[in-house]
């Protein structure tokens, strides 16, 4: 008997257990606005932070509370940011599209090695041991800790080099930070030229570590006639103002460090 009495006993104790749980859960539940989950859907959902948020939802929050423009999320498509004007009852203007590009042409053959690295794929510990594999204290090591980073699929490494495909890039900044030489940078999808090379060595050096290498010749300062390019510190730097995208610095410079924008 007494074992069937304390069977009731955790029976019924259970019960009253249940019942308080059920409305203290009704009392303390919060309601959360549905709009949350609509503007969520809409972002990109990769949690890639380039808005400034911890993740979407964090983010889909600051826009419903009126502390974030959408217009801030670089992964959402244009109909996408135009769903959530719907939603909010606002206008939404879409920003500039900017997307990511490597200023390095170092590739294996261009690039001079410094030793053979057969270690951990690293970039952030290859660059830190006796100054990287490549000679070229400012190349792109090419190990992939920008590919790994990338939540899209954006970045690969292709003879040593990152490569960008400008397609799948948001322009989010993910990549950027990871990179320990920082030749990663985000810029408008609309820029014209770019100078692929931030070594600022003079020219003898910099020749020595990489073929493809800025050697501040000024070529591209004399070819040019829109006065858009200079060379500063040792390496020609665009002016993206100025510049007309009629391709005479590229088709000019001796080193071939010079390219068209991603639109172009």
């Amino acid at each position: 008997m007494s074992i069937l009495y304390t069977a009731i006993s955790l029976g019924v104790l259970g019960a009253i257990c249940g019942l308080l749980l059920s409305l203290a859960y009704k009392k303390l539940n919060v309601k959360t606005d549905p709009r949350i989950e609509q503007i969520t859907e809409c972002l990109g959902g990769a949690n890639c932070g380039g808005c400034g948020y911890a993740g979407c939802e964090a983010f889909a929050q600051a826009v419903l509370e009126g502390k974030a423009d959408p217009a801030l999320c670089v992964s959402a498509p244009d109909e996408k940011l135009k769903e959530i004007g719907r939603i909010m009852g606002i206008d939404v203007s879409p920003t500039q599209k900017k997307v990511a590009v490597v200023l390095c042409h170092g590739c294996d053959g261009i690039a001079k090695p410094r030793y053979t690295y057969d270690g951990l794929k690293s970039c952030l510990l290859a660059s830190s041991m006796a100054g990287g594999p490549k000679l070229c204290e400012f190349s792109c090591v090419g190990l992939g800790d920008c590919v790994k980073a990338c939540p899209f699929g954006a970045l690969s490494i292709e003879k040593g080099l990152a490569k960008v495909n400008n397609e799948l890039c948001t322009g989010c900044g993910t990549c950027i930070p990871v990179c320990p030489r920082s030749i990663l940078e985000l810029i408008p999808y609309t820029n014209k030229a770019i100078v692929r090379c931030k070594n600022t060595n003079v020219a003898r050096v910099a020749r020595a570590s990489c073929s493809s290498a800025c050697i501040g010749c000024k070529k591209c300062e004399r070819t040019c006639q829109h006065d858009a390019i200079h060379v500063i510190n040792g390496v020609a730097v665009v002016d993206n103002d100025k510049c007309t995208g009629c391709s005479e610095c590229v088709e000019g410079c001796p080193c071939n460090c010079i390219d068209m924008g991603p639109a172009n």
